[in-house]
């Protein structure tokens, strides 16, 4: 929340630092926050696609991998980092009142702790959710990099456009578990 709070009080950073010279456009510390959140997001969600589709799939090896305490203690929290950072700049992407912000996280944050497990088993089985949730990623990052050089993209279009993409992605799932077809499956760095 702390994060949240403190990406808050940056929203409110409109006074110029520094023009683009190209576009002739300020740009605010708002602006900047919005701009390195969508380039972080985009930047996250296509090598996440990249990887799951054209890296090499992970094999099994001879020897196990050594992971000490600490370092396994190290990891978790950046991912955990990571993953806060991540889910606080789509909340911010995807609204403009803090009291919204805050719901949206404290929400997904309590949805991803009880339904984990059956989440993770049910993207799993379709892995094309996966590259639904990471489209929906740049479409975040993209809409916060044209906020921040001055292009509003009017947040029902974002948001019908997702409920669309998902509608048509259910009714996907629903004929192939009628014809079951063989599911998508994704390059994984470890198996």
């Amino acid at each position: 929340m702390l994060l949240l709070l403190s990406l808050t009080w940056i929203m409110g950073l409109t006074k110029p630092l520094f023009t683009l010279p190209v576009m002739n456009q300020p740009i605010s510390g708002r602006d900047l926050v919005l701009l390195l959140g969508g380039l972080f997001l985009i930047w996250k969600s296509v090598r996440e696609v990249h990887e799951k589709l054209e890296g090499v799939d992970g094999h099994a090896t001879a020897g196990r991998a050594r992971a000490t305490f600490a370092n396994v203690i190290v990891q978790i929290l950046v991912l955990d980092i990571v993953f806060s950072l991540d889910s606080v700049i789509t909340a911010i992407g995807m609204a403009n009142e803090i009291g919204v912000m805050i719901a949206a996280v404290v929400i997904a944050l309590g949805v991803m702790l009880i339904f984990a497990g059956a989440i993770s088993d049910f993207v799993n089985r379709h892995p094309t959710l996966k590259m639904l949730a990471l489209s929906f990623l740049i479409l975040i990052g993209v809409a916060l990099v044209g906020e921040a050089l001055g292009h509003k993209i009017p947040k029902g279009y974002i948001y019908f456009s997702m409920a669309f993409a998902f509608a048509v992605e259910m009714l996907n799932l629903r004929l192939r578990s009628k014809e079951k077809a063989k599911p998508v499956e994704l390059n994984q760095p470890y198996r």
